[in-house]
């Protein structure tokens, strides 16, 4: 008679009560140990490439330095397009790979740049420094933790940020610690060229004199009966005073080098890059996590990691975290579990209620069993919760029940005609397994373009097909398995209906749907007609639907970008900074003010796409309490830019909007002068 799951699951009850009992402990564990993130994660295809040519004009570092390195990129198997800014002395390069490439090539065809930028080096006019290849550019900061001490140097501040970074380094799942916004300390020898004139002391004579006393010169070395003696000759730097007191030895004479210039220490003159904290000068410290690590286990971890560090810092230095995806992440999954909750309890309230305690009882089983099984498979397959996972399972919930709905009702139906339980179970495998199977198929087949897409978004959410495919699949094999052996152990004895299987379907509802199908075969071209009109309706009111395919993030942040005219000083830049920061300082919803000046905040969130060093940019990230303190503050800083608010800079206010950052438009708003206008 062939293979019959449902007789068989009937039959063997104790293996099949075995399984359900193995399948729901197994998907209890998976629950508990699957990861948790706030959104999936996908492939950054993007790389930056920097080269330096010291004295070079913008123009000479377009066409002597930039586009050789463009044509060389353009070889590339994926290339899509190469976006370039050059300034004076600086070419600044943005590679980014098709959208369709496949994320097992990214990394392929990131060496084949770093290759082929490499080869192309030696070409370039002598006194360029690089091109300097990043291909870590998607690399996602999951924590960073501002360092900060009022009055203290600077230099101060990075020894101690070294320290606690060597210390975090050491937390499980913590890949790697940045340390951003640290100002490089330098030696500068300040002289003047009417002085050394005088002296008859050329600027040259002072740098090879440099030059020769800090060099590190092989001295050979001795053989003993024991170790390997090396000669060193003492002479390298190590200080302030020892550069001062090198000799200059010019037009017969030797001379101090104090005696002709001023020796002092200090940091990176202009400074690249600037972070404020509060409105005060940081060093941020940024944690990045390492793939498929949990971030709830990260989160706390470093939660209690930094709270001990925190504890021995000397007075009056602090440590405050800025911005954390634990929180975030618990956040977004904890309302997605509520939302998820919510329609599973309206499934099993409409099942109980319209089936009746026992019946709903068999269905409403169904949707556990389910979930157990798609659990378990998530967690083989490496997947986790997050808001495309989580809005699966909220989409798949309705149909889980649909498969038990239909075995259960042919068992009743049979039951009522006399067939006994066993073998109206056998029954419903042999008259609707096939259907149902093939109407799961199709129903899976709809979600198909999503779950393959060559792109950045169908690998943002193809998650979707897969989770929903598990889902479907898993119900069928619950409604033909499992559900048949519940109905046969739950179900109440059904007297037969005199009259049979006529009996069962001659009522007044059954009739009227009877005559309404019959109608509609018998009148198929007003049936089509009327199917036409809708459809043509449909297709019209489609048209004044807003179509976006992924909506506004609810994230509390705003993003404020400040730019100010090409060439402009970043100490420029810093005052309008400054400007912004007094007037959010004020707002009551602004509870955290990060202010990055030179260039953009580091990619805490996988969607944010980095800002390139530009010391006529900013941007400012505000920590605000909710989404609806987050559009306050939008609005009121938007009325303050268009009332006067720093009207030397041109303001962007932004927000975070769902999906990767190469297939949305972020919201926005032009505020301020326009550049051009500067």
């Amino acid at each position: 008679m062939g293979l019959n799951l449902s007789a068989i699951a009937v039959r063997e009850r104790a293996v099949t009560l075995f399984f359900i009992l193995l399948l729901v402990a197994a998907g209890a564990y998976a629950f508990v140990k699957l990861g948790r993130a706030e959104d999936p994660s996908f492939t950054i295809k993007t790389l930056t490439v920097t080269a330096a040519w010291p004295g070079a004009t913008a123009r000479e570092m377009e066409n002597l330095v930039a586009e050789p390195l463009e044509k060389r990129l353009q070889e590339l198997t994926w290339y899509d397009r190469v976006d370039t800014t050059t300034r004076p002395g600086f070419a600044l390069m943005t590679l980014t790979l098709k959208d369709s490439t496949p994320p097992a090539a990214v990394q392929e065809e990131f060496y084949q740049a770093r290759k082929k930028l490499g080869d192309e080096a030696r070409t370039l006019p002598p006194g360029v420094f690089g091109p300097f290849v990043n291909d870590e550019y998607a690399d996602v900061s999951f924590a960073l933790y501002a360092l900060k001490a009022k009055g203290m140097p600077m230099r101060e501040l990075t020894r101690q940020a070294e320290a606690i970074r060597q210390d975090l380094l050491h937390v499980a799942g913590v890949k790697k610690i940045n340390i951003l916004g640290e100002r490089p300390e330098q030696i500068f020898v300040e002289f003047s060229f009417d002085k050394l004139a005088t002296l008859g002391v050329s600027a040259q004579d002072i740098v090879a004199a440099l030059q020769r006393q800090n060099g590190v010169t092989p001295s050979g070395s001795i053989d003993t009966e024991g170790p390997q003696v090396f000669i060193r000759v003492d002479g390298a730097y190590d200080g302030v005073q020892a550069i001062a007191d090198t000799p200059i030895a010019a037009a017969g004479r030797t001379l101090k080098l104090s005696d002709i210039a001023e020796v002092r220490r200090g940091y990176e003159d202009p400074p690249t890059y600037m972070i404020r904290h509060k409105g005060e000068p940081t060093i941020l410290l940024a944690a990045v996590m390492q793939e498929g690590w949990d971030g709830l286990a990260l989160g706390r971890a470093l939660e209690e990691r930094t709270a001990g560090i925190a504890r021995t810092l000397p007075l009056g230095m602090t440590l405050e975290k800025v911005t954390d995806q634990a929180v975030n992440i618990t956040h977004a999954v904890d309302e997605f579990m509520m939302k998820f909750a919510m329609a599973l309890g309206v499934v099993l309230l409409v099942s109980l209620v319209s089936l009746g305690w026992r019946v709903g009882i068999v269905v409403a089983a169904a949707v556990p069993l389910t979930l157990a099984a798609v659990f378990l498979i998530m967690l083989e397959t490496g997947r986790f919760f997050d808001r495309i996972t989580l809005g699966a399972l909220i989409l798949s919930l309705g149909l889980l029940v649909d498969d038990a709905i239909i075995a259960i009702e042919v068992m009743v139906v049979k039951m009522e005609e006399g067939m006994d339980r066993i073998k109206a179970a056998a029954y419903a495998w042999s008259h609707t397994a096939a259907p149902m199977l093939s109407g799961t198929l199709v129903t899976i087949a709809g979600f198909l373009p999503v779950g393959f897409a060559p792109s950045t978004a169908g690998e943002y959410a193809g998650n979707i097909f897969w989770v929903v495919g598990f889902a479907l699949i898993v119900s069928w094999i619950v409604a033909v398995v499992f559900t048949p052996y519940l109905s046969v152990k739950l179900l109440p004895a059904i007297k037969p209906v005199e009259g049979g299987h006529a009996a069962i379907y001659d009522t007044p509802n059954y009739r009227r749907l009877r005559r309404l199908i019959t109608f509609a075969v018998r009148h198929k071209f007003l049936t089509c007609t009327i199917v036409g009109v809708a459809f043509a309706f449909s297709v019209v009111g489609m048209g004044g639907v807003k179509q976006q395919f992924f909506p506004t993030s609810d994230r509390p942040e705003v993003l404020v970008e400040v730019r100010l005219p090409e060439g402009s000083s970043i100490e420029t830049t810093t005052a309008a900074v400054e400007k912004l920061e007094a007037w959010l300082d004020r707002q009551p919803e602004a509870e955290i003010v990060t202010s990055y000046i030179g260039q953009g905040a580091p990619r805490f969130y996988l969607a944010l796409s980095p800002e390139l060093p530009d010391p006529a940019f900013a941007k400012i990230v505000v920590l605000t309490p909710d989404a609806e303190a987050r559009e306050a503050l939008k609005q009121r800083l938007r009325a303050a830019v268009a009332d006067g608010l720093a009207p030397e800079a041109f303001v962007r206010v932004t927000q975070f909007v769902f999906g990767p950052p190469s297939v949305f438009p972020v919201e926005f708003r032009i505020l301020g002068p326009d550049p051009a206008e500067l």
